[in-house]
This record gives C-alpha cells, sequence and structure tokens, in this order.
C-alpha cells in the first residue's frame, strides 16, 4: 500500500512570531480591500479647526496640518503603499523570470547578454536605481512601479537562470528528450515549474524592501502627489510637525515598520519551509 509523505519542511509547530505577523498582514489586507469597515472619515477633505488635534477617543490617531484624521489616511493610504509594491514585485517577478528562462534555454550569446545587462543592473543599489529612474521618467505612480520593479529584476533572473541550468541538466529531461518529447512542451511541464519554484518565496521578502522603497521614494516626492493618502508621502508631510504633533508623522512610520516586518517574517517562514528548515 502506498503512503503519503507529508512535505518535512511543512511539519513544523507555527510560532507565536508568524501568528502575529499573519494577523498584521490580514488587517492590511483588510484596510487595502475595505477600507470603510475601519473608519467613516474622509482621507482628502480638510478640516482646518480639528488641525493637528491629539490621538483621542474620536480621533484615534490624532488629526493632522490640515485637520485630517490620521488613522483614515493610514487605513487608505496602505492601498497605495502595498499595491503599488505588490504592482512593482510582478513586473520584476515577470520580467526576471522570462529573462532567466531564456538565458538558462538558450545559453551562448543570450545568455552572455542578458548576463551582462543583469550585471549593469546590479551595480547601483536598487533604491538607487529606481530613483535615478523616474529622476528620467519623472515623478508618479506609474513611474515609481516601473523603477522599483526594473531595481529587482535581477534577483529573479539569477535564482530563475540557475534554476534552469539545473533542470536542464537533470536525469528526467534527458530522458523526455530522448522520447522525442517537444521542446516547448517540455519547458512548459517541466522546466518551468521547477525553475520558479523559488521565486514566491522570493517575492515575498522582496515585497518588504518594495514597500520601503515606495515608501522612501513617495517621502522624496517621486511617488503618489498630495493630497494623496500614501505612507512615505504623510511621513514627508509630517516630518515638520513633530515638535508639536508628533502623531502625523510617528503613526505611517510605526504603519510601514510592522507591515515589513509582518511581510518578511511570512516570507522567511515560507522560505524556510520550503527548504525544509526550521525557521
Amino acid at each position: 500500500m502506498s503512503q503519503i509523505v507529508a512535505y518535512p519542511g511543512w511539519r513544523r509547530r507555527v510560532s507565536l512570531g508568524f501568528v502575529l505577523a499573519a494577523l498584521a498582514l490580514f488587517l492590511v489586507i483588510l484596510a487595502v480591500a475595505f477600507p470603510a469597515l475601519l473608519t467613516h472619515y474622509d482621507p482628502i477633505i480638510a478640516d482646518p479647526i480639528n488641525a493637528q488635534l491629539s490621538p483621542s477617543a474620536q480621533h484615534w490617531l490624532g488629526t493632522d496640518q490640515l485637520g485630517r484624521d490620521v488613522f483614515t489616511r493610514i487605513i487608505y493610504g496602505s492601498r497605495y503603499s502595498l499595491l503599488i509594491s505588490l504592482a512593482a514585485m510582478t513586473v520584476a517577478v515577470t520580467i526576471g523570470t522570462l529573462l532567466g528562462l531564456a538565458a538558462g534555454l538558450f545559453k551562448g550569446p543570450l545568455d552572455e547578454l542578458i548576463g551582462r545587462a543583469v550585471d549593469v543592473i546590479s551595480a547601483f543599489p536598487d533604491l538607487l536605481l529606481a530613483l535615478m529612474l523616474i529622476a528620467f521618467t519623472g515623478p508618479g505612480t506609474t513611474n515609481l512601479i516601473f523603477a522599483l520593479g526594473v531595481a529587482s529584476i535581477p534577483h529573479f533572473t539569477r535564482v530563475v537562470r540557475a534554476q534552469t541550468f539545473v533542470v536542464m541538466s537533470s536525469g528526467y529531461v534527458e530522458q523526455a528528450k530522448t522520447f522525442g518529447l517537444k521542446r516547448h512542451v517540455l519547458v512548459w511541464r517541466h522546466v518551468l515549474p521547477h525553475a520558479v519554484a523559488h521565486v514566491p518565496a522570493l517575492a515575498t521578502l522582496g515585497l518588504g524592501t518594495a514597500i520601503i522603497g515606495t515608501a522612501g521614494l513617495s517621502f522624496l516626492g517621486m511617488g503618489p502627489q498630495p493630497p494623496t493618502a500614501e505612507w512615505g508621502l504623510m511621513l514627508a508631510e509630517g516630518r515638520n510637525y513633530l515638535r508639536n504633533a508628533w502623531w502625523i508623522a510617528v503613526w505611517p512610520g510605526v504603519a510601514i515598520t510592522l507591515t515589513v516586518i509582518s511581510v518578511n517574517t511570512l516570507g522567511r517562514y515560507w522560505q524556510a519551509a520550503f527548504e525544509g528548515k526550521q525557521p
């Protein structure tokens, strides 16, 4: 009788940190999908009469310099911060996977060309390269997504390329070639699933970096523009009021920190589970 053997990496005790990270990320996703369930204030409309009110029962995290509820702006700001980062990772994963797969399959001049291009991109820190790209294309949400995505492409290209080499030289692929399996079927059924096996965990870890990059570039005025509620932009607007109204800048910073820690915790747990190790 056949016996089902569970993958060893998933047979582990779920830690308290994992549960807290999953709960925090669930709340962020809830804020992105259904912000109206969490707050009834408008994130854009100003109310100067109630400007710079400290945290209270009416305004849990206080109000900003224009009288807008800080909690509400953090809730609605999660849409921009998280969705921009997700879109940037989608760009990086898609292009990086295609380049890595092409380099691993065709080798020769194409592999050399892709390798040199990836080396050039990797010569710059991700945030600096994204800043340079936005300096050429101009500020804005679309350009921010493109810049962060391009800066992250090398991470995925190298992983997929290396895995493609390993899979293509494996015994079962050589056997499939001997049996006359068509190349596109071989790539789709056997090479691609194994080549991208590490990509989801890598993308989850990269998402935390993308969130920091989004906030950092928005802080510099390279992302969404006022009066948009975005965490990095809120930090930039609140830095001039730290003496009189610290909550305007502190709470968006807390939101960024907790979200990045939660994403990285889940990403590392996922990676460890895939590799069969303890996180």
